[in-house]
């Protein structure tokens, strides 16, 4: 029970370490300092992750990395939005720069 809690502790944290720097992304239509290769990085290892896990029987990271996969893909579009955004030349909404 304390091992499982521990782990969905830990999932929970980077789960959401991970959805706020998409939103902060989705917010500020900024680009600046991320890579698209983080996220298709980060499909190909949560895709990969969730496979083991359910191989393995760890719902815990199965969950957790099934949600990760899914902000990685989220992630993908914010930022393909965003450089479309940057090219367009137009501006963030009011008050984004301070997500």
């Amino acid at each position: 029970m304390l091992t499982d809690a521990i782990g969905w502790i830990s999932a929970i944290i980077l789960i959401l370490t991970i959805s706020r720097q998409v939103y902060t992304q989705w917010r500020t239509r900024s680009t600046s300092g991320v890579s698209h290769w983080l996220f298709i990085g980060q499909v190909a290892a949560s895709t990969g992750f969730v496979i083991y896990s359910y191989l393995v029987e760890n719902w815990v990271f199965v969950a957790a990395n099934a949600f990760i996969l899914l902000t990685a893909v989220v992630g993908q579009a914010v930022y393909l939005r965003n450089k479309r955004v940057e090219k367009s030349g137009k501006q963030a909404p009011a008050g984004a720069e301070r997500a």
